[in-house]
């Protein structure tokens, strides 16, 4: 099966869900979050970097509850992605 290339704003999503991530994760290790989700670190890297824009739903929920993010706050945060959301973050 041939998947369709993403759009620029599903990347651009990709890319907010990741920096959302990453500032949730905050002073905590990359490998912590990643155990405590039951994904490996170099999963949480590549979703952090944008590398994996489009991460499975249950990888999503498993990193929002290791984090403390409810799933409502994630899909409102990335619903909202482009730079003001950005800035917000930041």
């Amino acid at each position: 099966m041939v998947r369709t290339p993403l759009t620029p704003e599903e990347r651009e999503r990709g890319r907010f869900l990741g920096v959302l991530l990453r500032e949730a994760r905050g002073e905590r290790s990359m490998a912590e979050i990643a155990a405590a989700a039951g994904i490996s670190a170099e999963t949480l890297r590549k979703i952090e970097t944008g590398r994996a824009p489009t991460p499975a739903f249950f990888t999503i929920a498993a990193l929002a509850g290791a984090l403390g993010l409810s799933l409502d706050e994630v899909a409102g945060a990335c619903a909202a992605a482009g730079p003001a959301a950005e800035a917000a973050v930041a």
